[in-house]
This record gives structure tokens, C-alpha cells and sequence, in this order.
């Protein structure tokens, strides 16, 4: 296993998360040694969404108005219906999403949350995979998309569905613990 020792990776999120996206890749990190702070666009506790029903509550370690990408080595954006299309409506979430592509960091999105890819403007020639209903939003967008379990270009890590979570947080951490990518564009 990788270590993440003295990395710190933010994961942006708001209530209606899907769970196991949001938990299974936080676990994986601190597994490996990372720090993970969650960002999001409300203060206090978020829920996240499991089965069709409101689940557990996460704590807010900051929020979008005072996060940097500069306190981060990677960003991880986890998935659910609800989660990515409230935040690809919020100016500050798709401006912080779009930062860690600018700075050629890490950037890992699973689902769903590939719309914030999408609404960040970051998706041109390149290759990701995704929940199949937003495959032609992608592709729209300017990205190649394909049916892959996890795809990796240059620092972007991305999968369909929780099904893909051990082969995401896997690359997930690889990716982190290689860092900045030179060819990670906005």
C-alpha cells in the first residue's frame, strides 16, 4: 500500500451524497495515511443517501468559503444525484473544482460527480467514465467517455457506480501518492 503520510485530500460534498462513495474512498485514504477534511457548501453535519433513504451524518471539517486548494494535495468528488447537482449550481464548488486542475493536482470522481468535471469546464479530450444516464452530458462536454470500471488520464480518476469502489479508491490513492500531474489541465 502507498503512503499518503503528510498528504491531504479534501472531498467535496453536500447532503445527499451517495454513503459508500463518500466513506469507502475517506477510508481508503486514511487508511494509506492521508488527512481528509470534507468540504462543503454547508457548516456543521451533511447526510449522505443509501438505498433510496437519508443515511448517516458526516461532519463538515470546512466550508467552500474557507477552503483553499492550496491546503490539498488531491480532491475527491463523490457521487449520488443529489450531491453533484446542487454543487454544480454553486459558483465557489465548480471554482474550487476547476483550482485543482489549474495547479495539476489529483482529482478523482465517481457516479455522478463528473457533472462538476462538466460544469468546471475541465472535460475537453478527456478520457473518463461515469454513471451511464450522464455519459452523453460528457461527451457534450467534450470528454471521451467510455464503460470502464475506473479510467485514469493524467491525474483523473474516474468510475461508474459504487460497484467500481475497489478498483476507484485503488487508483484513487495511487494517484494522490504519485502527485502533481503535468499534463492535469483546466
Amino acid at each position: 500500500m502507498k503512503d499518503l503520510n503528510k498528504k491531504t485530500v479534501a472531498i467535496l460534498a453536500t447532503n445527499g451524497f451517495e454513503e459508500s462513495e463518500l466513506k469507502e474512498p475517506m477510508q481508503a485514504l486514511k487508511e494509506a495515511g492521508a488527512d481528509v477534511h470534507i468540504i462543503s457548501d454547508v457548516s456543521g453535519k451533511i447526510r449522505g443517501w443509501e438505498d433510496g433513504n437519508w443515511s448517516n451524518s458526516y461532519d463538515v471539517d470546512k466550508t467552500l468559503e474557507t477552503a483553499s486548494q492550496s491546503d490539498y494535495n488531491a480532491l475527491m468528488l463523490p457521487g449520488g444525484v443529489m450531491n453533484p447537482d446542487t454543487l454544480r449550481q454553486n459558483k465557489d464548488a465548480v471554482n474550487f473544482v476547476k483550482s485543482f486542475f489549474e495547479h495539476k493536482k489529483p482529482v478523482a470522481a465517481i457516479c455522478h460527480a463528473p457533472w462538476l468535471l462538466a460544469e468546471a469546464d475541465v472535460l475537453q479530450g478527456r478520457k473518463i467514465t461515469s454513471y451511464s444516464s450522464i455519459k452523453k452530458d460528457l461527451i457534450n462536454a467534450g470528454a471521451e467517455w467510455e464503460d470502464s470500471e475506473v479510467v485514469v488520464d493524467h491525474g483523473l480518476v474516474t468510475s461508474r457506480n459504487p460497484n467500481d469502489l475497489p478498483a476507484f479508491n485503488a487508483k484513487l490513492v495511487e494517484e494522490v501518492y504519485e502527485g502533481k500531474h503535468q499534463m492535469q489541465t483546466a
